[in-house]
């Protein structure tokens, strides 16, 4: 053999690359069937190296071996092959990946390790592919993945059992997990990338019909307020949501020093919300009437902590928990989704601007929007918020806040305001700290959600 030799042409296999690197002297090989495909030893460990393709004297590296073995490499190279000659500036890399559920199990995996998601939305997300995608597509080879695999094995069985709106949540999981494996380069190719959803199902889906009307306003006012100094609790939470339009999990993470009733704010922090991005809701004299007669009845049940909806060990009410509330409230027949949808309708009959009813809300601005409206709109937002809390004393608001309770603090006396009895905020002077003109300063509490 001549020592000189640097590149030998042989039946590329993963025997003939170990043979060969024990020979110091050999630095690639070439495949004697398939001549574009080369393989570079490391000049660390010849026990590892590079596939390459090379077209027109043209390389790119393909992959790494042994993550990819020979016969993976060389049933690969044919659409390497196909899709550089359709792109001579394309990729040629590949990956040990095989399977659609080689791309699921890695974003399962990505999905778990994400703290830029919520619980939430991570919890649905792995349902989905736990539930429905890995079972159904886990043994699919990519390069078979098509409109017409996706419909037989995924869509088309999938609409047969589900709401349509849960089938397209479902399908969204498993667009974005393609989109991020092609945009890190682990997949050359998006085979979803030309694909929508539409493809499969023709069908509008519609919003879910409300199941709260603003007719029932009413009755439900009556029996919160019968059951408030029992379970004031149970009945604080939808009140809250009522009044302001804010989501559950905004609502029950509340805290005591991001309510503000000396200039009547309550801060919600980027943290809670679901479009992470803070925001402020104005407290109307109602809410602020509301909010000192719950904070009576949790310090007469024995509460002084931070939280205005506390669960267990210290931390805010639960999701699960928080669910169970509305699931006793409305008897199941309505949920906390609902509130939004009666308060935003309302707004709508009473004038309220559009723009300004998407504020309250804290729906998440269209790029356009957002490139020309900067401010917060707060004037506006309390008059909004006003014209709704007359409305709402019109249908039996009044119960919580107007005239003497049970309980009532009328007046702090020298002796309260001494010990921080009375309602008053606490020592946090800025955005969303409870501060009480009437009362002395009270110490709700520290602690981190």
């Amino acid at each position: 053999m001549n020592n000189l030799l640097k590149t030998l042409t042989v039946v590329m296999t993963d025997a003939e690359i170990r043979r060969h690197a024990q020979l110091g002297h050999v630095r690639a090989l070439r495949d004697a069937r398939h001549p574009q495909l080369h393989f570079r030893y490391s000049t660390v460990d010849r026990n590892r190296g590079s596939w390459h393709v090379v077209i027109g004297g043209k390389w790119g590296k393909a992959g790494s071996y042994p993550g990819i073995n020979a016969k993976l490499m060389q049933a690969t190279l044919p659409e390497i092959l196909a899709r550089r000659a359709a792109d001579p500036d394309a990729t040629s890399t590949t990956t040990s990946w095989r399977t659609v559920g080689d791309v699921l199990a890695w974003y399962t995996d990505r999905m778990g390790r994400d703290r830029g998601l919520s619980a939430k939305r991570k919890a649905s997300a792995l349902s989905a592919l736990r539930c429905h995608l890995v079972p159904r597509l886990h043994d699919l080879e990519l390069a078979s993945l098509d409109r017409s695999a996706l419909d037989r094995l995924l869509m088309w069985p999938m609409q047969e059992r589900f709401a349509l709106s849960f089938v397209r949540s479902v399908y969204g999981v498993l667009a974005a997990a393609f989109r991020q494996a092609a945009r890190l380069k682990h997949v050359a190719v998006n085979p979803m990338a030309d694909l929508k959803f539409t493809d499969f199902v023709r069908t509008r889906i519609r919003p879910k019909p409300a199941r709260l009307r603003g007719d029932d306003l009413p009755a439900l006012l009556q029996e919160l307020g019968e059951r408030i100094e029992a379970a004031p609790v149970e009945v604080m939470l939808p009140l809250m949501m009522l009044c302001h339009g804010t989501r559950l999990s905004e609502t029950r993470l509340a805290r005591w020093k991001n309510i503000n009733l000396v200039t009547r704010q309550w801060f919600i922090p980027a943290d809670d919300t679901k479009t992470k991005a803070e925001h402020t809701l104005p407290l109307t004299e109602q809410a602020c009437a509301l909010l000192r007669r719950y904070r009576d009845l949790q310090h007469r049940g024995g509460y002084t902590g931070p939280l205005l909806f506390p669960g267990n060990n210290g931390a805010p009410l639960s999701s699960s928990k928080a669910c169970t509330v509305f699931v006793s409230v409305s008897k199941g027949e309505w949920s906390s989704h609902d509130l939004r949808k009666v308060a935003r309708t309302a707004w709508a009959d009473l004038g309220v601007d559009y723009m300004v009813g998407e504020m309250l809300l804290n729906h998440a601005m269209k790029d356009l929007d957002a490139t020309y409206i900067h401010t917060t709109a707060e004037g506006m937002k309390r008059k909004a918020l006003e014209a709704w809390h007359a409305h709402l004393d019109q249908q039996g608001f009044t119960v919580f806040h107007g005239g003497t309770y049970a309980g009532q603090n009328l007046g702090a006396s020298a002796a309260q305001t001494a010990n921080g009895a009375a309602l008053s905020a606490n020592q946090y002077p800025s955005q969303g700290r409870s501060q009480n003109k009437e009362g002395a300063a009270r110490q709700p509490g520290d602690g981190h959600e």
